[in-house]
């Protein structure tokens, strides 16, 4: 079996899937998705012996019958169970190790995430120091967005004429 050294680093990674993509998740147990990612970035699906489906199959025999999650001990007993098909040329121990390696201190991969360019007329354009008009008023001193306060004129209901001097002063000076 794998040192105590690998067992650690290989829950370490259970715990990173666990809770990759959900906010309320506590790492204690991980759902189909996350199980299916796992077994995509660690390379243990190589599209031949182990499939996406086999994945899914695996974690349905492992987890409880009305269960949705699973937790580390079915994690481990999951990955037992595709080790032999991953690794066919391997004894049952050497092959439930080499897929343990594959997994252990691997975390989950951001595909696919873009980051903002601004090249050429984009950079000019998204400029708000460059504002004029109607437009600069939308935007503070730092190029900060003021919001709705920004895009509408605001009117004020309070009933008197705008840059009145005594406005609120009726009250006072009227006696009951």
């Amino acid at each position: 079996m794998a040192g105590s050294a690998e067992m650690s680093s290989l829950e370490e990674s259970f715990r990173k899937f666990a809770i990759y993509g959900d906010t309320k998740a506590t790492g204690q147990e991980m759902n189909g998705k996350n199980w299916a990612k796992l077994c995509k970035d660690c390379k243990v699906t190589d599209g031949k012996n182990v499939t996406s489906t086999d994945v899914d199959i695996v974690f349905s025999k492992v987890k409880g019958k009305t269960a949705r999650v699973i937790n580390y001990e079915e994690f481990k007993k999951a990955l037992e169970e595709l080790a032999p098909k991953r690794f066919k040329d391997k004894s049952k121990e050497e092959a439930y190790e080499a897929i343990c390696q594959l997994v252990a201190g691997k975390e989950p991969i951001n595909v696919g995430v873009t980051k903002a360019k601004t090249v050429g007329a984009v950079e000019r354009l998204t400029d708000t120091s460059k504002y004029t008009g109607s437009h600069k008023e939308r935007f503070d001193e730092s190029g900060k967005g003021k919001g709705k306060s920004g895009r509408e004129n605001i009117v004020d209901t309070s009933g008197y004429v705008s840059a009145y001097k005594n406005a609120g002063t009726y009250d006072a000076k009227v006696k009951k």
